[in-house]
């Protein structure tokens, strides 16, 4: 059966909706909001929008009755995007409020685990802001090459988060970023993995670098 919507933003209670779907329509795409089942098993592309406690995000998803159907849309092959907390639930797991030994489960989409950022970068260096919250530059990796395209090198988005995804392939890298002073200061800013796309910064925050690459992943095909 072919899909009726062209673009999918599911509502699970947690994400900046409006701002997305405005964003896509500026450009030009149809994107309807959506909240259940049927609306995630209806889209041709589906984006996963999300602000938020990692913990919160996987408990609405499963009390809305959304994490297997989710899980058959990345499984069907058909585009799919993660937005922030978005990104980091399609990974295998998170240590947000989570002990080191028991980390919270994700979507296990994407193999990794969400970790946070560390405030002490060592001695005689000033400590890390944490959230890290504004705007920075990205790097696009070879994987990354199709989210980046039409975009200038390097480009300024727009970030707020405490925690970041750790891919266990980096293949799956498609963008870093660095913040901080160490050598772990670089971290995974944007994923590509088959037909999943995700960014740890805002597109719909991002102006003119946020509305190219959301047109990018409208035009995609996986």
């Amino acid at each position: 059966m072919k899909p009726v919507r062209a673009i999918a933003i599911l509502d699970y209670g947690m994400g900046n909706l409006r701002s997305v779907q405005k964003a896509l329509q500026h450009v030009g795409h149809d994107a309807e909001i959506v909240d259940d089942a049927r609306g995630v098993e209806d889209a041709a592309r589906l984006i996963l929008p999300g602000v938020g406690n990692f913990a919160d995000g996987m408990r609405q998803l499963q009390r809305r009755g959304l994490i297997n159907p989710i899980q058959a849309f990345a499984d069907s092959g058909r585009p799919m995007m993660g937005v922030c907390l978005g990104m980091q639930l399609l990974f295998d797991s998170s240590t947000e409020d989570a002990p080191q030994e028991a980390p919270i489960a994700g979507l296990g989409l994407i193999a990794g685990r969400v970790v946070r950022f560390r405030e002490n970068q060592g001695q005689d260096q000033p400590r890390l802001k944490v959230p890290h919250m504004g705007w920075n530059t990205i790097q696009f990796t070879q994987t990354g090459a199709a989210l980046g395209e039409r975009l200038p090198d390097d480009p300024h988005v727009y970030f707020v988060h405490g925690y970041y995804c750790r891919p266990s392939d980096e293949k799956n890298i498609a963008a870093n970023t660095t913040y901080g002073v160490t050598e772990a200061a670089t971290f995974c800013s944007a994923v590509h993995c088959g037909n999943l796309w995700a960014t740890q910064f805002h597109p719909e925050k991002s102006q003119a670098v946020g509305l190219q690459l959301l047109d990018n992943f409208a035009r995609w095909s996986a």
